[in-house]
């Protein structure tokens, strides 16, 4: 499980939580067993005011031994920001259509991976554990449905690239559990699934039932968002990711060990409730 929350959660949220709360939350994630805790964001802060402390956060937090705190990462300004902060692990993002790759960067995707080369060249050399994300995998607000062999051809470039992992994000949260069968259908065995990730918003309520097909499928790995924290600020209609709590009892339901405690991740959103102001995707 990669926790998001912190990142990708917070990122949307409409207010901004003080530094040393988000230090509290990636800490208490940390110490629930999450193995991964996505902690914040080196993306311009005029662009993502919400995470604009994110090298105070970085710095802050104490590291517990065989947990990775990625952070993301959109340029060599922002690598450089990140490395200066102690970053260890750094993700990347790419889009599945140009539509959207424009909206939120300002670039093709052709563009994008030019800029991404130098990056990933730097985080090789300096031993940091890489990511990647295809954004709007499934659906774009701008361009419609997306097909699977979009996503897979950004998929493959990711890990060419030289991502450990790429996760494939329903960043508008529109996916069927059908479309995500596809998608499955639609990888060649060149892109390994035992690298690949699902990142799913429960925006249309199917976040769940995507993870069981995706499970089925061989996936072991999705991400998730304390409280169901967040989404997209740069996708119209994408707040409300899959929230841990609620993977955590499905997965609990089908015999699947994860090493989580999912009381300690319920504790963690409750901690942070003064700031967020309310209650989400809690788990009976």
């Amino acid at each position: 499980m990669v926790e998001v929350g912190p990142r990708d959660g917070l990122q949307n949220e409409p207010v901004t939580v003080p530094t040393s709360a988000k230090v509290a939350f990636v800490e208490a994630l940390a110490a629930s067993g999450l193995q991964v805790v996505e902690t914040t964001s080196f993306v311009h802060p005029a662009a993502v005011p919400q995470l604009a402390d994110g090298a105070e956060v970085l710095t802050a937090i104490t590291r517990r031994p065989g947990v990775r705190y990625p952070v993301l990462v959109p340029n060599t300004r922002g690598l450089d920001r990140a490395m200066d902060a102690g970053a260890d692990a750094i993700a990347l993002f790419a889009a599945a259509t140009d539509a959207f790759s424009q909206a939120n960067v300002r670039a093709s995707i052709g563009e994008t991976f030019a800029r991404f080369a130098p990056i990933a060249l730097r985080a090789q050399s300096a031993d940091l554990w890489l990511r990647g994300y295809v954004s709007v995998a499934f659906a774009c607000p701008f361009a419609g449905p997306v097909a699977p062999a979009a996503a897979v051809a950004v998929a493959r470039r990711l890990f060419d690239l030289g991502c450990a992992e790429v996760a494939i994000a329903d960043t508008v949260g529109s996916a069927a559990p059908d479309d995500v069968a596809r998608f499955l259908d639609a990888l060649p065995p060149d892109v390994p699934l035992d690298r690949l990730a699902m990142h799913f918003h429960d925006t249309g309520g199917a976040a769940l039932a995507n993870v069981a097909v995706a499970l089925d499928g061989g996936v072991r790995t999705f991400d998730a968002a304390a409280g169901g924290l967040g989404g997209c600020p740069f996708a119209p209609g994408a707040p409300g990711n899959l929230a841990t709590e609620s993977l955590l009892a499905f997965l609990d339901a089908r015999g699947l060990e994860t090493g989580v405690e999912r009381a300690a991740v319920t504790a963690a959103v409750d901690a942070l409730q003064p700031w967020v102001g309310r209650t989400r995707g809690r788990a009976a």
